[in-house]
């Protein structure tokens, strides 16, 4: 059970970590003419750039405290928050009707929801 913690913690930091790199440095207008990243234009540069800076923490969050021994309690918590995350995510893939990415989300938090349950 240890080990598919791990791996999911692990797979959801790579997403995070991914994610968080190309809000935060990736300019909006590139971000927004790729598949998926629409809803990148309808917001303000400061506000996507804020879910990249909140995705970066959230991969570090997710391993760090495990891995250090320092605050573990953070994992299950990171993990919670990005459950929350990814329901917003959902919505706003609904709202622009992809599907596709809405059912990638429901993964990602359905990984989430182990990591929050097994490392309470």
């Amino acid at each position: 059970m240890n080990t598919a913690l791990w791996i999911a913690a692990a797979l959801l930091a790579v997403v995070a970590l991914t994610g968080g790199v190309s809000k935060t440095f990736v300019p909006q207008a590139k971000l927004s003419a790729h598949p998926g990243g629409a809803w990148t234009g309808e917001r303000s540069a400061g506000f996507v750039k804020t879910l990249g800076v909140l995705e970066l923490l959230a991969a570090a969050g997710l391993i760090l405290p495990a891995a250090l021994g320092i605050a573990p309690v953070m994992v299950p918590v990171t993990a919670g928050c990005w459950v929350l995350l990814m329901i917003g995510a959902m919505v706003t893939h609904l709202r622009h009707g992809e599907a596709k990415f809405v059912a990638l989300n429901l993964a990602y938090l359905a990984l989430a929801v182990f990591v929050a349950w097994g490392r309470a």
